[in-house]
């Protein structure tokens, strides 16, 4: 599988991610929020309340709009009616904006408006150099539920992109960079001697993969909430699942990867005049280390497969890369064991790094990855039967008249 540099895998993702698609929606909520609302509503002053509101309700996923919409609608809705309430009584001074301003942010304290706080208090300032008449303040309310209407209604006619590709294209490019090392490492044992700051290097190398692995982690979350209420997507539930378990699984490779370097660093630093391994050890290890990278590449094509026949010839790939690994990796260890009797010397880092090598293989392991996805599939099937109990009896009755169609089709 061929290398793929960091600002080609920036570019993919970039012409991947529905950017257009998710502004032209914006754009248009707003605009038919505002004629709403001219509709409804006085010209002057001019609704704009409408439109902002419908731009911060029509978010980059369905999932986000059911989930903070609502609370950004609360926000403002109390921030309106905590305003109209000072300009009332005292009007607008320097004393009562601050008082406004505090009393709005107290407020939001206990309204259900999460992390929205500082809107209830945005929205009073707003609205307090305006709001001298009940009526004009009345007529923010509406306007602000004008627009949360249209926010809600335009995401539910017009679904918002699915992030899926998106977040497969980061998954992949964390994989072909731990794929990268293991070639690059392999590369460097078979030429022989590796210097202590080289290593060294290479260790603070694998450790900045923490960063990657935080930034594919954002991605991943934007996918699962644009699968979630999506009507586009029939198997969200199990495509959520198959990539977070594929990514918890390369998270723990990521830091298997980082001891493993760190082995080799330790190793580097006692043999400072020679070789690391013998040259029969060195080039089965440069061979395994291949083999690994195509493991983790292949594995990565896996769990981001779309299509049936891609997802098999991934797992193909996949399974030879792995039968070849660990009859590579079985040639090291009678190698190193013969190395380790004739120099004995860190004998625990030879160990050690089988240790590590035999942590990825099984990490990798197409058995274990079948059956953490039947956990992790019974487990959220529990978890929804205890939320709603109602709704998963039905599921279950439907399964079952399902499976009772298709029988009584096959018998007839």
């Amino acid at each position: 599988m061929p290398d793929v540099s960091g600002p080609v895998i920036k570019l993919v993702r970039r012409t991947t991610e529905p950017v257009a698609a998710q502004t032209l929606r914006s754009t248009t909520a707003a605009v038919i929020s505002y004629v709403v609302a001219l509709a409804v509503l006085p010209p002057q002053p001019a609704p704009l309340t409408a439109p902002l509101t419908a731009l911060l309700v029509v978010q980059v996923t369905l999932y986000a709009t059911l989930t903070t919409g609502i609370r950004r609608v609360n926000s403002v809705v109390v921030g309106v009616l905590i305003a109209t309430g000072f300009s009332t009584l005292v009007g607008l001074s320097w004393w009562s904006l601050g008082l406004t301003i505090f009393a709005a942010l107290i407020i939001g304290r206990f309204v259900k408006v999460s992390e929205f706080v500082p809107e209830v208090a945005i929205s009073a300032m707003l609205v307090l150099g305006v709001s001298q008449a009940a009526t004009q303040a009345w007529h923010r309310v509406l306007e602000t539920l004008i627009g949360a209407g249209v926010g809600l209604l335009f995401n539910l006619l017009f679904a918002p992109p699915v992030w899926v590709q998106t977040a497969g294209a980061s998954i992949d490019g964390l994989a072909r960079g731990m794929g990268r090392m293991f070639r690059e490492m392999g590369g460097e044992i078979g030429e022989g001697h590796i210097s202590f700051p080289h290593a060294a290097a290479r260790l603070h190398e694998a450790r900045r993969l923490d960063h990657d692995i935080v930034e594919v982690d954002a991605s991943l979350r934007q996918a699962e909430d644009s699968l979630r209420f999506n009507p586009r997507v029939r198997e969200g539930l199990l495509s959520r699942v198959v990539l977070r378990t594929g990514l918890d699984t390369l998270e723990i490779c990521a830091v298997v990867l980082r001891v493993l370097t760190r082995s080799l660093t330790d190793l580097s630093k006692f043999r400072t005049e020679e070789s690391l391994f013998a040259p029969d050890v060195a080039a089965s290890l440069e061979e395994l280390f291949g083999e690994m990278a195509l493991a983790i590449e292949s594995f990565a094509q896996l769990i981001t497969s779309p299509v049936s026949d891609s997802a098999e010839e991934a797992e193909d790939l996949l399974t030879g890369a792995l039968a070849a690994s660990r009859e590579t990796r079985d040639r090291v260890a009678d190698l190193l064991l013969e190395d380790v009797q004739e120099h004995p010397r860190q004998w625990q880092l030879h160990g050690a790094l089988l240790a590590e090598i035999d942590r990825i293989l099984d990490e990798l392991d197409i058995d274990k990855r079948t059956e953490r996805l039947t956990q992790e599939l019974d487990r959220n099937a529990a978890e929804l039967g205890e939320r709603h109990p109602r709704l998963a009896a039905l599921r279950r009755r439907l399964r079952g008249a399902a499976r009772e169609r298709r029988t009584t089709v096959e018998t007839g």
